[in-house]
């Protein structure tokens, strides 16, 4: 049976719809020593910043129980450094490039839109997180309000000549509003979910854990979750989804799908098993076969809800 694993998603095409998620595979290099990256497909890169980032003093990861708190502080050599030093050879890896961008103003978010559509190379899309804190507004993280989801998208959309996903942050009490306030401000797609604010306290020292005192929850405790806002988010946006979160088999990205998603991004997994976005390739094939489906985009939706 010969399956059809393409995916266009806001008019780029994806041989797959498996992605590696912003964060969790740096830019590439370290897992192109396990197995060609052309077999994957898209590349998502580690979150970039309008000037390079150290990150958060350690410690800055932290195992918990089915998954990982996190607060690396999106360390990064800048936007200027990755079209420089990284993105030549990405592009050399026949794979779709997303490149993930974070501000601590609607200009600077802007602006890097602008560099990365300006570059002699280019990214295949711009995956916008929403989920930095806004200088000017106190530090309140964009995402946490319609309006300013909707200024950040159109901002960047009015120098963008590619297309823009925007990435939500769950820690929000209505995601479909949001997502609604992406799409009304013209994003092309949006991905979700982003880490769920988490903590832990070490009781010997009576101290949290990391030293940031609070993290990003990811991994397999957070999916349930995701599944239900990647469903909530289809059911109110016609653009397409790319989903994540704790998505670990083959079997997680096809519930995934069901709920809505047209990609999935495989982050902590990675971790886990460097091996994890191409079984999990071979997993969702499986599944097909098992089923009689000849076309993945076929799988998006499709719960059959009570």
């Amino acid at each position: 049976m010969s399956m059809d694993m393409k995916v266009n998603f806001a008019g780029v095409e994806f041989k797959n719809p498996i992605v590696t998620a912003s964060g969790t595979f740096g830019f590439g290099k370290e897992y192109a020593e396990y197995y060609d990256l052309s077999k994957l497909g898209g590349i998502c890169v580690k979150g970039l910043t309008a000037t390079p980032r150290l990150g958060n003093k350690p410690p800055r990861i932290a195992e918990t129980p089915m998954g990982i708190l996190n607060s690396v502080g999106l360390q990064n050599p800048g936007i200027d450094a990755f079209i420089k030093d990284e993105l030549p050879n990405l592009k050399k890896q026949d794979t779709v490039i997303i490149a993930n961008i974070s501000g601590n103003t609607i200009e600077e978010y802007a602006e890097m839109t602008e560099k990365l559509c300006n570059a002699e190379e280019k990214v295949d899309m711009i995956e916008v997180n929403v989920s930095c804190p806004n200088v000017k507004a106190g530090g309140l993280a964009f995402g946490t309000s319609a309006d300013s989801v909707a200024a950040v998208t159109s901002a960047v959309k009015q120098v963008a000549d590619i297309p823009i996903m925007v990435k939500l942050s769950p820690n929000v009490t209505d995601i479909a509003s949001i997502a609604r306030a992406a799409e009304d401000a013209g994003a092309d797609a949006i991905s979700l979910i982003n880490t769920i604010l988490g903590m832990r306290i070490d009781l010997n020292t009576r101290k949290p854990v990391l030293n940031n005192n609070v993290g990003g929850l990811s991994g397999p405790a957070v999916f349930p979750v995701a599944v239900r806002m990647v469903w909530q988010v289809a059911s109110a946006v016609s653009i397409p989804i790319m989903g994540m979160g704790g998505v670990m088999t083959g079997n997680d990205a096809v519930e995934m799908m069901l709920a809505g998603a047209n990609l999935i991004a495989i982050g902590t997994a990675c971790f886990d098993d460097p091996y994890a976005p191409i079984r999990i390739i071979s997993e969702i094939e499986k599944y097909m076969k098992r089923n009689g489906i000849d076309k993945v985009s076929e799988l998006t939706g499709k719960v059959v809800l009570n």
